[in-house]
């Protein structure tokens, strides 16, 4: 049906197969995303593009929620080329993860045979190793974000309905979580900490 062009026929088939039958890939989700502009829902074509991304991190993809995004002024899409540096790094952040990782357990099992015929220096310099696989774990690790799917969710300056409201976050708009309390969701917007229900969130880690 997709490649036929009947892509509001696709529409339910896709969805079954993304959120029942969790059988989900990037191209999958593009092309949800592709029947989703077809049908003019932009707001659930900004989410599939972000599962995409986050599944399949793509220069290309990024620039297109970029476009969707200032099209629909949406916040949490920066066009910056630092921006694009970091989805470079993000689509290989876990293969070179599992490089380092397979490379510490390699080096450790040589190290390990050797016993006592290993110097200190090689102790050390395996060490070092592994503080670096560290650092790359923490510091590289891809931030956890969330896609606002619901119209009119607020933004509070605190985690309950009594506390300040400083704004409403439109669906589509992408915050990256700082952490969960209770139903709500710690978010950075504008550079200040902000509260979202949980509920009017799709978090993508």
């Amino acid at each position: 049906m997709f490649a036929a062009g009947q892509y509001a026929a696709a529409l339910p088939h896709y969805r079954a197969q993304i959120w029942q039958q969790q059988q989900v890939s990037p191209r999958l989700l593009l092309r949800m995303a592709y029947a989703q502009h077809q049908a003019g829902h932009y707001a659930a074509e900004m989410l599939y593009l972000n599962l995409a991304q986050a599944r399949q991190p793509r220069i290309g993809t990024w620039r297109q929620l970029v476009a969707l995004a200032q099209r629909l002024r949406l916040v949490g899409y920066p066009g910056t080329w630092q921006q694009e540096l970091r989805v470079q790094a993000q689509r290989y952040y876990y293969p070179g993860l599992q490089a380092l990782l397979s490379g510490a357990v390699l080096a450790a099992i040589i190290l390990l045979v050797r016993g006592q015929r290993t110097r200190r220096g090689a102790w050390l310099g395996y060490g070092a190793y592994l503080l670096g696989t560290g650092a790359y774990l923490v510091l590289l690790r891809p931030e956890p974000v969330g896609v606002v799917t619901h119209a009119a969710s607020a933004l509070m300056a605190g985690p309950g309905a009594g506390a300040a409201w400083l704004s409403t976050a439109a669906p589509g708009d992408r915050l990256p979580v700082l952490g969960h309390e209770d139903i709500w969701l710690r978010v950075r917007w504008q550079e200040r900490v902000a509260y979202l229900r949980a509920a009017d969130v799709l978090v993508i880690e």
